[in-house]
């Protein structure tokens, strides 16, 4: 990864694409330190020290701890996210939408891609009404009234739009993957305030440094793990028969097709952790934050919510392999191209082999996921020690700090690739 860096940082234009994201990331971390007026952010901090396991503070977590201020930026990327869900949901259920996806070309993409926008800027105005109202109902206000709650509501609006057009401008102009490489700085800026607590708790005794050196160990393998899974792949052989064009013969080689065994990267996580923490979100935002049997079963921390994010992960995992990878319209190509795969007769058997395997494949990517996902909420489920408080959410952390960082990687490999650049390959 660091050697794909230098050798990117010697090419000019991603020179200067790297830096205009890094200029862009500034920005977005300048507008996470600005608060709303009219909020008691010493209040709300206190407030927010409580609540580290609950579904609050997951999104102060993906927000870079922006939520827990009530600045500009405190409802982070979690509009965007939520607005991708639903109109994706409804390219599959409403025809007309799907037709302008897939049959309109790049003119439908933008069309979608408006849409989005525009369900963004709605669902942020829904999110920030009801963070004001988490707000003024817990009496954290340094003053309350009708426009001051106007002024909260619409910067809070206001802030998540800002973010999705700073993620745009990094997809266009910079690196690539503008709204996940936003989340990514996000989760990266509260990792030396986390590290900082544990070691402090070692120290102090209040967690023991056995516990703490397994954790390591533990956060370390699931890297590993990571790199490794990423980068697994199944390759089914495909034959080209020979023909004559003309006066020249064609076909005859033999290739591969590969099929990712995690193809859909880290979205399976991040959607349905933005779904399974919606019922508690909805709930938290309008007050209901104290003891409560509907708060503790979608608190981040408990079993029924790992069991609920375990299923979504599958969903979308299946989900977004079911978009991504069409066996239907791959094993059309092959027989035009006169290609097969030696065994299996062209056009229908072909496309049912190709769908079972990657039902197979999808399969162990989102148990694979779902694994790294549960595993740390399991831990702190069967774990009473304050110490440990936020363990829950380490591993989606991990898992979406490291998959970004490999598809950034990526990204820029492939820049590399198509400006024949070939020292990152000596």
């Amino acid at each position: 990864m660091l050697k794909t860096l230098r050798s990117a940082w010697k090419v000019e234009d991603i020179r200067k694409k790297i830096l205009f994201t890094l200029f862009i990331i500034l920005l977005y971390r300048i507008g996470n330190a600005v608060p709303v007026p009219y909020v008691d952010t010493a209040l709300l901090s206190t407030y927010f020290s409580q609540l580290q396991n609950t579904v609050l503070g997951l999104y102060n977590v993906m927000s870079g701890g922006a939520f827990s201020q009530a600045t500009i930026f405190a409802l982070s990327i979690q509009p965007y996210i939520n607005a991708s869900i639903i109109i994706q949901l409804l390219c599959i259920a409403i025809p007309a939408l799907e037709r302008m996806s897939k049959d309109e070309g790049e003119e439908g993409k933008k069309k979608i891609a408006s849409i989005t926008r525009n369900s963004t800027v709605v669902i942020g105005l829904l999110q920030g009404f009801a963070y004001y109202m988490l707000i003024r109902n817990n009496h954290l206000l340094a003053e309350s009234g009708v426009w001051q709650g106007i002024v909260i509501v619409l910067t809070f609006t206001a802030g998540s739009a800002l973010i999705m057009w700073l993620g745009e401008q990094i997809t266009e102009f910079g690196i690539g993957n503008g709204i996940s490489i936003i989340l990514f700085a996000s989760i990266i800026a509260r990792f030396p305030r986390g590290i900082a607590t544990m070691v402090s708790n070692a120290a102090s005794g209040a967690l023991k440094w056995w516990v703490l050196v397994l954790m390591l160990v533990g956060a370390l393998a699931i890297i590993v793990l990571i790199v490794i899974v990423s980068d697994a792949e199944r390759r089914i052989p495909v034959q080209y028969s020979k023909r004559v064009v003309g006066r020249k013969l064609y076909g005859g080689q033999s290739t591969h097709l590969p099929m990712k065994v995690n193809m859909s990267g880290v979205l399976p996580i991040i959607f349905a952790q933005s779904i399974a923490s919606l019922p508690a979100t909805i709930a938290a935002l309008c007050g209901k934050t104290d003891s409560g049997w509907f708060l503790k079963l979608f608190d981040t921390s408990s079993l029924f919510y790992a069991l609920i994010y375990f299923l979504l992960i599958i969903f979308f995992s299946y989900f977004y392999a079911t978009i991504q990878f069409n066996p239907i319209e791959i094993a059309n190509n092959l027989k035009k191209n006169g290609g097969f795969i030696p065994g299996i007769r062209p056009g229908r058997p072909t496309s049912e082999f190709i769908h079972r395997v990657l039902n197979k494949i999808t399969l162990f990517g989102a148990i694979y996921l779902s694994i790294i996902a549960i595993v740390p909420i399991l831990i702190g489920c069967f774990s009473n020690a304050e110490a440990l408080s936020g363990i829950s959410l380490g591993g989606t952390s991990v898992i979406i700090v490291v998959g970004v960082a490999l598809e950034t990687v990526r990204a820029l490999e492939n820049q590399m690739i198509m400006r024949n650049y070939k020292g990152f390959l000596e």
